[in-house]
């Protein structure tokens, strides 16, 4: 295994010798983002081939009509599966899946696991399979980002171009699950890379078009989520729009906030397995009731814009009210609801998917109960299907926080720009509302919280790629509090340092002592015998911690007008940190940055 794998590296260093005489760096950078976008179209045609067919198989047993216990039992089922094949198979932690990729450029130089090429796949195929509220979106597009991460490491590109490649990767698996390119290149800019100059952009489209040419190959038309529009927009209607979009934004809000809310809450729970089964048993309840949120949400969506509503109502308890309008808005405000809190159980219980899907049922919901509440109540004629498209593409950009994904995303599934007017209109105001409210978005709000994510600050990104652990300074002299300036004497004769820690036998630092505090008196032997260290040492103005984050570090240096500043863990010394070492490593990242 060994010799194959040093047979391997030497083929690998053969070809990059060759290429680096043979091809330029560009020309070479847009072969393998055209690569890296048909890996990631033959991903996503695999995990959505996957997933329809094990759902196609699940429903045979369900009944065409009425109750079904069934839906009590697979979620749950998906659930456990996902949790055991991650935690044994793969060992890694699910989650969301685009906030890990935001993690790793910010704090891994843009590197991703290799099981990342398909352990996403594997999972979000059981849990959406067995019916977990979620999307199949964000799990795809971590495949693609792997994909590119890792070819990118294997032919031994720089970060930049690592991180560059890791957003074709995302392109492509967009542009290929949904057939749409510039929606692709779009949602890498604005989602995944917070910088691409124009030079770079060329890549992108490269690696979405080669996502999309894969799945119209293989799948045809059989996309993901299409639909062609039969009514146009009317100008008339903008007033409606005006207020469906501040709708738009508190759905946007609500959503992020029980997420937020649900999520966190199964997860206070430290034991998998309770957590599993609570989670679990609380998604199945959350679907037996209402059936609409089974799997992804996008049939409901198409039976909403088809106008054939009876068919949101089938295997559950409400299938009598179908046939009233009434009944039917209710029904939709409950699913509504409720939808949030079953995509948190989902994944908070340890499912693999993702809340693109979510956000777009939300939205498609939405739209329809505010059109269908109009024209019942007002007696207007607003499109249902318009709205519920619109409303897709407002809740999405105030989820996301991506606007331009959501307005060209809607606009390429429907084959047309249509609707744009009321896209952008209700896209800008959707995402204005809810970033009054929520400045970050859910993929994004836990990351900057925690320090992890600082986006559009160049300063602070360097700063946080410098791990304090590895320039802390051990290499100073500690003396114990009841010793004598006489012992203090001996050590400065042997320290290259004139700070001196003042450290009991439990390695509690008591204050410190400088050069300048016993310069006077250092030389007088008969003082140094009579005076303790605890009598001169001084409290140092504040302390670190190595868990502590490299901007807090600095606030303290800034506060303190300190050089030094002494590391404590659990009030245990550590060592001292200086600014001068932070400048230095500050520089040594900022350098290899700017070369890369």
């Amino acid at each position: 295994m060994a010799q194959k794998s040093s047979k391997t590296g030497r083929l690998i260093v053969k070809f990059l010798v060759w290429r680096m005489k043979n091809i330029s760096d560009n020309n070479f950078l847009l072969i393998i983002a055209g690569l890296i976008g048909v890996f990631s179209g033959l991903a996503a045609v695999i995990l959505k081939s996957a997933v329809h067919e094990l759902m196609k198989y699940l429903e045979i047993s369900l009944n065409l009509f009425g109750f079904n216990y069934l839906y009590l039992v697979y979620p749950f089922i998906g659930i456990i599966l996902t949790v055991i094949i991650s935690k044994y198979l793969f060992r890694e932690k699910l989650g969301h899946g685009i906030t890990q990729i935001l993690y790793a450029i910010s704090k891994n130089s843009s590197i991703i696991r290799k099981t990342g090429m398909y352990s996403r796949m594997v999972t979000s195929a059981i849990t959406v399979g067995f019916g977990g509220s979620v999307g199949l979106e964000a799990p795809i597009v971590v495949t693609g980002s792997a994909i590119g991460s890792n070819l990118a490491r294997l032919f031994h590109l720089s970060y930049k171009q690592r991180t560059l490649l890791l957003g074709c990767g995302a392109a492509g698996a967009i542009s290929a699950i949904f057939n749409s390119p510039v929606t692709g290149v779009i949602f890498a800019m604005e989602v995944i890379l917070t910088e691409v100059v124009i030079s770079r952009f060329i890549p992108l489209l490269l690696a979405s078009v080669c996502g999309q040419l894969v799945s119209l190959v293989l799948l045809g038309d059989d996309i993901l989520f299409s639909f062609k529009l039969t009514d146009s927009f009317q100008a008339k209607e903008t007033g409606y729009y005006l207020v469906f979009a501040a709708i738009c934004g508190i759905v946007s809000l609500y959503f992020t906030r029980m997420m937020y809310l649900f999520e966190g809450s199964i997860q206070k729970i430290k034991n998998d397995f309770v957590r599993t089964c609570i989670g679990g048993i609380s998604l199945a309840l959350i679907i037996l009731t209402f059936p609409p949120l089974y799997g992804e949400g996008y049939t409901t969506i198409k039976s909403l814009l088809n106008g054939t509503t009876e068919e949101i109502f089938l295997h559950g308890f409400f299938y009598w009210f179908s046939d009233d309008t009434i009944s039917v808005i209710l029904f939709i405000v409950l699913i509504l609801l409720v939808k949030p809190i079953a995509a948190a159980f989902t994944i908070g219980a340890g499912g693999s998917g993702g809340i693109f899907a979510p956000s777009l049922f939300m939205g498609g919901l939405t739209g329809y109960a505010f059109s269908a509440t109009a024209n019942t109540l007002f007696g207007s004629t607003l499109s249902t299907s318009n709205f519920t498209l619109v409303g897709m593409c407002g809740v999405m950009s105030g989820v996301l926080h991506a606007p331009l994904t959501a307005i060209f995303l809607i606009a390429e599934i429907t084959s047309g720009y249509v609707l744009f007017v009321p896209l952008m209109l209700v896209s800008a105001i959707s995402f204005s509302t809810i970033s009054y409210f929520e400045k970050h978005s859910i993929y994004t709000k836990g990351l900057i919280e925690a320090g992890d994510f600082i986006p559009y600050d160049k300063d602070r990104i360097v700063l946080s790629l410098i791990d304090l652990k590895k320039i802390i300074e051990k290499d100073l002299l500690v003396i114990d509090p009841d010793a004598t300036l006489e012992d203090l004497v001996k050590l400065v004769k042997k320290s290259k340092r004139n700070i001196f820690p003042v450290v009991n036998d439990r390695r509690e630092l008591k204050g410190i002592v400088t050069l300048d505090d016993i310069r006077e008196m250092m030389f007088d032997t008969d003082t140094g015998k009579a005076i303790t260290i605890r009598t001169i040492m001084n409290q140092p103005p504040a302390s670190v911690s190595t868990q502590e984050k490299m901007q807090s570090v600095m606030s303290k240096f800034e506060v303190t007008q300190a050089w030094n500043l002494p590391v404590i863990d659990d009030g245990k010394y550590v060592g001292f940190i200086s600014k001068s070492r932070i400048f230095n490593a500050y520089r040594n990242k900022l350098i290899r940055q700017t070369a890369e």
